[in-house]
């Protein structure tokens, strides 16, 4: 696996890539840390994200909705755009199972360092369960927690 100042230095990021719903609103919606992600991830054919991420995104743009940062419109065109993507082949979409439940409920009851969110705990264990090696992800808690397990993170600055 590639070091921090390896991949400063431009080498690739470990794959496969696990998308987390803060990596899949990014490459979205115009957000700082947007361009970078795109930047990191051109090319590649081993991106992944689960349902949960999409479900997150849109709790997301229904929120920027609410606050009137989004129209309506914008927020579904967005919202078929990701499912349009993810329906191409562009990521490969990983179930959430029974057995990634067990796996975040165990991590919640068993997490001693990092506060880990319900949700936080799924994207790991469906990370894990589908052989991800690094996660995408502009959450610090999930970041921590992910490299508790042993993943690497992007970006590095977490």
């Amino acid at each position: 696996m590639p070091t921090v100042s390896e991949r400063a230095s431009g080498a690739p990021l470990a794959g496969p890539l696990y998308c987390d719903a803060s990596a899949l609103a990014k490459l979205f919606l115009p957000e700082p840390g947007s361009d970078e992600l795109n930047a990191a991830i051109a090319g590649r054919d081993d991106l992944m994200v689960s349902d949960l991420a999409v479900t997150e995104v849109a709790s997301a743009l229904g929120r920027r909705v609410r606050e009137r940062t989004l129209t309506r419109a914008v927020a579904s065109r967005i919202y078929r755009g990701i499912l349009a993507t993810i329906g191409e082949g562009a990521f490969r979409r990983v179930e959430l199972l029974e057995s990634s439940h067990r796996e975040a409920e165990r991590r919640l009851i068993a997490a001693t360092e990092s506060p880990l969110r319900a949700a936080d705990a799924l994207h790991l264990a469906i990370a894990l369960g589908a052989g991800a090696a690094t996660v995408l992800t502009h959450d610090r808690v999930m970041a921590r927690a992910a490299i508790e397990q042993g993943l690497a993170v992007w970006p590095d600055s977490q």
